[in-house]
């Protein structure tokens, strides 16, 4: 609740609005991007809900912030992770300024930078956290790998 003027009628008002379903939250958000065509999709908070949590794919999201040493040695293998498996139809790999961003699901908890989940797109409300592995090309691969609910076959694998 936002109002230029406080007093009882508004707050009134704010409250039934509210008990009847007709507000809508206050998302923080980066502007939506013009062009998000690179092999690593960037997720705002309005963009959250029809990337993220979109049913027809799965979705590997990190959440970083701009100031996080971590975050910076991992952008170069994100980058290259994103060009390993651009022409997946049905697997996305996105990024989040999680300092400038709402995240607008429970289930994605960030308490650290980077934090990394697997969103598969018949579990969107469980997803998997990456923990454990090297952040490198050859154990977020194999996360992937792991997790992905549907990729097409690799030459090495016919």
């Amino acid at each position: 609740m936002e109002p230029e003027e406080f007093d009882s009628d508004v707050l009134r008002q704010f409250v039934l609005a509210f008990k009847k379903g007709k507000l809508k939250p206050i998302v923080k958000s980066q502007p939506v991007p013009k062009n998000n065509k690179g092999p690593v999709k960037v997720v705002v908070g309005k963009t959250f809900d029809t990337i993220v949590m979109d049913t027809k794919n799965d979705v590997l999201i990190e959440f970083y912030a701009p100031w996080c040493g971590h975050c910076k040695k991992l952008e170069p293998v994100y980058t290259e992770l994103g060009k390993k498996y651009k022409n997946e139809k049905n697997l996305v790999i996105a990024k989040m300024d999680a300092t400038a961003n709402d995240v607008t699901s429970d289930h994605y908890k960030v308490e650290g930078f980077p934090t990394i989940y697997f969103a598969p797109r018949d579990k969107k409300n469980n997803p998997i956290k990456f923990e454990g592995g090297d952040r490198d090309l050859e154990h977020l691969s194999k996360f992937i790998e792991e997790h992905a609910t549907k990729l097409s076959r690799t030459k090495e694998e016919l």
